[in-house]
């Protein structure tokens, strides 16, 4: 009786109610006394997939354009991704019977190869179509523009690259493929704009429930360089512009010259140089190292500085002063266009848009040729396409006058045309080009072509353009 008492007390009741809210308020307080003391780690980026170097080409085997300096840079312990913008399906194929997507399917695969014997894993293909033709905006519309580099960007974010190599874009007498300038346009648009949290905002924005399909938790990422190499047969302006690093230095790794290495993995490529490859394989070390520097494999690499965000030398090494730390996003300066006449004529097409292209990514260091230059097959036609502006409150009667050398042929596209007020038209005037005698040099000098532009007895400008005759050349 005095237990049950005592357990009823007034005392009892109180010691009991505080033990219990003691215990209560140590059960709710240790959680957070244990998450103090064993934080768990938020995800961070995925270091397997952060790149010193992100090449940025068009076609499988287009990377061989920067093989021996990737071979350098992976000798000195840099990590190097590589970005394809197609699969290359309509090239040749020398080593079998498969054509479009079959090929670009082994091409892939051939590509993955040759970076492989470098070391080089981490590879993406955008999955744009294989353009034949010189002119970039042909191949940006064929790849569709804005979803290339959406991919590219997101390329960018994962790999977070020190530095892009790519193209130089712009249009040279050379090779000149369209799609080669698209890979150079659309790296310099990702590495102006990976940076901007505002661009593609959903690959930025983390996941709001599990299994998020669509929110990718990226991060933005401004590189710090980009440098170009042209797609020019004449590279000798580009001289001085750039670092140029020699491929007969002896890689520490392999113990060979980095043109070796870099030849080691172009071998890959048997769909499109099957032939010369096995002409390869009959020759001794001697006769080997011989052919290759004639066939241009021992030439110095050299590169265009497009940007730097760090300062250096435009001659300087690579990765002159280049940290590894994250640097924030830099707007790209935007060159004003000079104020216009009222009325006046002007190349469009790729030469308009490479104007304004430098203008708006400040690029406007970089040279280009001018007038433009094109290379194209002799017997075809040359078509060059027109911007008539007029700023005018009222419409203007234009004559179109071309002066050509002598043997070509206008087709169509002279004569007068009305333009209206505040409008900017387009026109378009078509040459015949002459064909080549059998005795003909493949390379020809260039000749110039003018397109005057008059309105009411008076010059409003000419629109000029250089052009080389071969006999084979991709289409305009």
């Amino acid at each position: 009786m005095l237990i049950l008492q005592a357990l009823f007390s007034k005392d009892f009741r109180d010691q009991f109610l505080k033990a219990l809210a003691t215990l209560v308020l140590t059960m709710l307080l240790a959680p957070l006394h244990g998450g103090a003391q064993e934080a768990k780690p938020l995800p961070v980026p995925d270091e397997r997939y952060k790149a010193d170097i992100l090449l940025v080409v068009a076609h499988p085997d287009d990377e061989g354009a920067a093989t021996p300096y990737l071979a350098r840079a992976l000798d000195e312990g840099k990590r190097v991704a590589v970005a394809f913008g197609t699969h290359g399906s309509s090239g040749a194929n020398e080593a079998s019977s498969e054509q479009a997507a079959a090929l670009g399917a082994i091409r892939e695969i051939e590509a993955r190869r040759a970076l492989a014997t470098l070391g080089i894993t981490n590879v993406w293909f955008l999955g744009g179509k294989d353009t034949a033709s010189q002119d970039v905006l042909q191949s940006l519309a064929n790849w569709g523009h804005g979803a290339a580099l959406e991919q590219l960007v997101r390329l960018v974010r994962l790999t977070r690259p020190e530095v892009i190599l790519t193209f130089l874009p712009g249009t040279f007498v050379g090779e000149d493929h369209g799609d080669h300038q698209a890979t150079g346009v659309l790296a310099t648009e990702a590495f102006d704009t990976a940076g901007d949290p505002s661009v593609f905002p959903e690959q930025l924005a983390g996941p709001m429930r599990r299994l998020e399909p669509f929110l990718e938790n990226l991060r933005s990422w401004q590189p710090k360089k980009v440098f170009y190499f042209p797609d020019a047969t004449n590279d000798g302006m580009f001289r001085g512009k750039g670092p140029e690093y020699s491929v007969k230095d002896i890689a520490k790794s392999a113990r060979q010259p980095y043109w070796r290495l870099a030849l080691e993995s172009f071998r890959a490529h048997q769909t499109q140089a099957k032939s010369y490859l096995d002409s390869l394989r009959k020759l001794n070390e001697a006769e080997l190292e011989k052919k290759a520097v004639a066939d241009g494999w021992g030439d110095a690499q050299r590169f265009v500085l497009g940007k730097s965000l760090v300062g250096g030398s435009a001659t300087g090494d690579v990765f002159e002063h280049i940290k590894p730390e994250a640097i924030p996003f830099v707007r790209p300066t935007i060159s004003p266009k000079p104020e216009p006449p009222e009325l006046y004529v002007e190349l469009a097409g790729p030469w308009s848009f490479y104007d304004d292209f430098r203008r708006a990514h400040g690029l406007t260091h970089l040279w280009h040729p001018e007038p433009p230059e094109i290379a194209l097959q002799a017997g075809t036609t040359l078509v060059i396409p027109l911007w008539l502006r007029n700023e005018t409150r009222g419409p203007k009667e234009v004559t179109l006058i071309a002066d050509l050398p002598a043997g070509w042929k206008l087709q169509s596209g002279a004569g007068k045309f009305v333009v209206a007020a505040k409008q900017v038209a387009a026109a378009r005037v078509e040459i015949e080009l002459p064909q080549l005698n059998d005795t003909a040099h493949e390379k020809q000098e260039l000749r110039e072509i003018t397109v005057r532009a008059e309105s009411n007895g008076q010059s409003i400008g000419a629109a000029k353009l250089r052009v080389e005759l071969r006999k084979r050349a991709l289409p305009q």
